[in-house]
């Protein structure tokens, strides 16, 4: 199956778990040496593979033992500055903010016989 956006939250999370358990599989290992060697319980691990939702420190754990940290990066990229910020000499992005009131005022639409 693809993830694709039109997936329930359940859908993803049963495939991933899937797809987690298929490598576990793969690479060689019972779910209680995954667990130990991530540091989790194996109930953790039943529960990852079974598409039930863990903490994302238990996942990163087990996606660490897995060979898949890297993988994230893919998945969270890194945001990169556009171009005109670099000109204009910005070397990072703040956070998004509301305008300033007299700002929100000034772009108001008015009529055209309002002074």
């Amino acid at each position: 199956m693809i993830i694709q956006e039109h997936l329930t939250d359940d859908a993803v999370l049963k495939e991933t778990g899937s797809r987690i358990q298929q490598l576990r599989v793969n690479r060689g290992f019972t779910q209680v040496q995954l667990a130990e060697q991530a540091g989790v319980s194996s109930s953790t691990v039943v529960r990852l593979e079974a598409g039930n939702s863990v903490q994302t420190a238990s996942c990163i754990r087990i996606l660490r033992v897995l060979g898949l940290l890297p993988k994230l990066d893919l998945l969270v990229p890194e945001q990169q500055l556009r171009p005109m910020e670099l000109l204009r000499g910005k070397t990072e992005r703040r956070r998004a903010s509301r305008s300033s009131p007299e700002t929100a005022d000034s772009t108001l639409w008015k009529w055209g016989d309002e002074r």
